[in-house]
This record gives structure tokens, C-alpha cells and sequence, in this order.
């Protein structure tokens, strides 16, 4: 790049350049050159040439004009992770030797300036402190993709914004254009609509106008409406759109003019409307709330009644698999679990002998 960003100034000045406390202009007594740390007014083009060469304000420039994806939202994006608007060139670029470091979700990216250089750099924010040598190094963005796919159980993530990416990979080498085509690999559209927030212009659709809009199996979704007593909607909201759940943070109300009273969490980049795994879950929740409700009759101990609540809240909490074996007082214990079974259900599989009706 030597030489390419002092050319490409002394080509712009005609025009005049106000940039990130940089002003160089082009008049009949010359170029004037302004920085906070110089000032030079009637100067000739090689003098010109000599001052911008030996300016970091220079190169900062031409970095965000030539190098830096050109869209709007990458562009902005690259300068909220290197905190552009709150510091100036020189605490910048003092912090950009050392590196600086935010968190999208559950990324970890770094950017590090080196030779005047920007070198950028994404892995999972729990391996943040892990060294290179003992993560997965990838050099293409589109790696992301198949990274995402699984947690670390091997599991299948349908929602890529769920908290469940799997840790152990890096990518440690990574041009501007790079690392923005690899966060949007883990996480679609989140720079995209976190940008729109940002600017005032998120569109948000809300779950009356999304549910409207529903056809084929889908649409026995938008028959699940009760008028003013939407707590179908909470729950559905409460069961799918907690901070435990995705990490963006919910946008979309019942509609324009009635919100839900379920927080929308807290998540760094909005959810603007409801996501395709909400619509499948409130399909089946839809077909599931038609049935008539039954009266069943059963004798349980306060104890056995607090365990199958304990062992409600820790499948939905995802928690069961963290209870160890020998957590034998934990009422999701798995051999406490094995215990109610015996004890309650018949040899058919029915809680207290009694059928369910159809």
C-alpha cells in the first residue's frame, strides 16, 4: 500500500477531504494539509507528498475509502468494532496496536494494526484467552457456515442465533471484507438490521401481520387469534425468544399498537420479526391448544410434585444434561427421574394407570 494512499490523497484533494480530523484541500496558493498535530497551508504537491507519507491521519483514510467494504452497514459496522466514533486517529491507532477486541453474540473479534495494516480475527468468546496453536485455524469466511450447523455435542442448531455455537475453531487472519463476511456467515443479517436500528429505519413486522401472511400447513397459524387476550403469543414469545434462546433481542410486538408483556432480552442486534422456527413452534402449539381439556386424577407427594416441576424447568431451561448422576438430591436426577417412573407408571406407560384420553 506505500504509496498508493499518498497518490490517491494528492488525486482526492482537488475535490477537498474532511475525514477523522484530516483536511487537505487544493486552491490557487497551493494545498493546505490539517491535522492536530500539523498545519500546513500554500504548499506544493511534493511537500504535500512528503507530510502524508508520514501521516497515520493519511492512511486511516485511505484504509476507510479503499480498503473497507464500501456498504453502508460494513462499513459502519467496522468502525462500531474498532470504536471509531468514540476515539480519535491517535488513541486509535495507540489501541489498534495492541488490539481491540468486542464481542457479536458469541464471537470474539479482534482487530490488530501492524505496519499500518488492520488484520482482523473471529473464534468463539469463550476460547478469547485460548492460544492459536490449540484452536482449528480457518482462512475462509464461508467456513462459518458448516461451523455453525452443530454444537459442541454434535447436535443440529435450526436457529443460528441460538447461545449453542460450538467453541474450538479460529479464524486468525482476516482482511476488513473478510471478517464481515464471516460474521454475517455465523450470524445472517444481524450487521444488516443492527445497522437499520442504528440509522432509525428498522422495519419491523409484528406476529398479527407475519401470521396473516402464512399459507399452505402454516396457515392454520393465523386462526390462533383470540382478539385482546393474546397470552398465546407470550408464551410463545417467553418459550422461544428468551436471551437463553437467541440472542437477538425481539423487536416485533402482537402488533403495532398492543406489545407483549414478555421482555425481549437484551441481545446486541434486533430480531424484527418472528423467525421461521417461532412459526413452526406456534404451528404445533396452534394444533396442540385445540384440544379439549380433559380432567386427570392423580395422588402425588408434595416432594414427587416438586420434582416433576424441577424436571419441567430443566428440560426447558436446558439443564438436564448438566445434572451428574451423582446429584442424586436434584429432583431432574436421572435416577430420581427412573425412580417416579417405576413408581407411577403402569406396564403400558400411563402416569397413574390412567389412560389419556383422545
Amino acid at each position: 500500500m506505500d504509496g498508493e494512499y499518498v497518490d490517491a490523497l494528492v488525486a482526492t484533494a482537488p475535490d477537498g477531504i474532511a475525514f477523522d480530523d484530516l483536511h487537505v484541500a487544493h486552491n490557487g496558493d497551493g494545498y493546505t494539509f490539517q491535522t492536530p498535530d500539523v498545519d500546513h497551508s500554500g504548499i506544493d504537491e511534493e511537500t504535500l507528498r512528503t507530510v502524508a507519507a508520514e501521516s497515520p491521519y493519511v492512511r486511516n483514510w485511505y484504509f476507510w475509502h479503499a480498503t473497507a467494504p464500501q456498504k453502508a452497514d460494513r462499513w459502519a459496522f467496522l468502525r462500531w468494532l474498532e470504536g471509531a466514533e468514540q476515539r480519535d486517529v491517535a488513541e486509535r491507532y495507540d489501541a489498534l496496536a495492541d488490539g481491540v477486541a468486542a464481542t457479536w453474540g458469541e464471537l470474539h473479534l479482534r482487530v490488530t494494526l501492524s505496519d499500518g495494516e488492520r488484520t482482523y480475527s473471529v473464534r468463539h468468546r469463550a476460547d478469547a484467552d485460548v492460544g492459536t496453536s490449540a484452536l482449528d485455524a480457518h482462512d475462509d469466511p464461508l467456513d462459518a457456515r458448516e461451523i455453525a450447523k452443530h454444537d459442541d455435542d454434535g447436535g443440529y442448531r435450526p436457529l443460528k442465533t441460538a447461545p449453542s455455537l460450538q467453541t474450538g475453531w479460529t479464524f486468525p487472519e482476516l482482511s476488513a471484507s473478510e471478517c464481515v463476511t464471516t460474521v454475517d456467515a455465523f450470524y445472517p443479517a444481524t450487521i444488516a438490521n443492527w445497522h437499520r436500528e442504528q440509522e432509525g429505519e428498522l422495519d419491523v413486522t409484528h406476529w398479527r401481520d407475519t401470521v396473516d401472511r402464512q399459507t399452505g400447513i402454516y396457515g392454520v397459524v393465523s386462526t390462533w387469534d383470540r382478539g385482546d387476550g393474546y397470552e398465546h403469543v407470550n408464551w410463545v414469545a417467553e418459550a422461544c425468544c428468551d436471551d437463553s434462546q437467541c440472542l437477538k433481542r425481539r423487536e416485533w410486538q402482537y402488533d403495532e399498537e398492543t406489545d407483549l408483556d414478555v421482555d425481549g432480552g437484551s441481545g446486541a442486534f434486533p430480531c424484527r420479526e418472528p423467525c421461521s422456527l417461532v412459526i413452526a413452534g406456534a404451528r404445533q402449539w396452534t394444533k396442540l391448544e385445540g384440544e379439549t381439556s380433559q380432567t386427570y386424577e392423580f395422588e402425588l407427594t408434595p416432594s414427587e410434585k416438586e420434582q416433576i416441576e424441577d424436571i419441567i424447568d430443566a428440560v426447558a431451561d436446558g439443564k438436564a444434561d448438566d445434572i451428574r448422576e451423582a446429584d442424586i438430591y436434584e429432583g431432574a436426577n436421572r435416577y430420581r427421574a427412573r425412580f417416579l417412573r417405576a413408581k407411577l407408571f403402569d406396564d403400558e406407560g400411563h402416569l397413574g394407570g390412567v389412560e389419556t384420553e383422545e
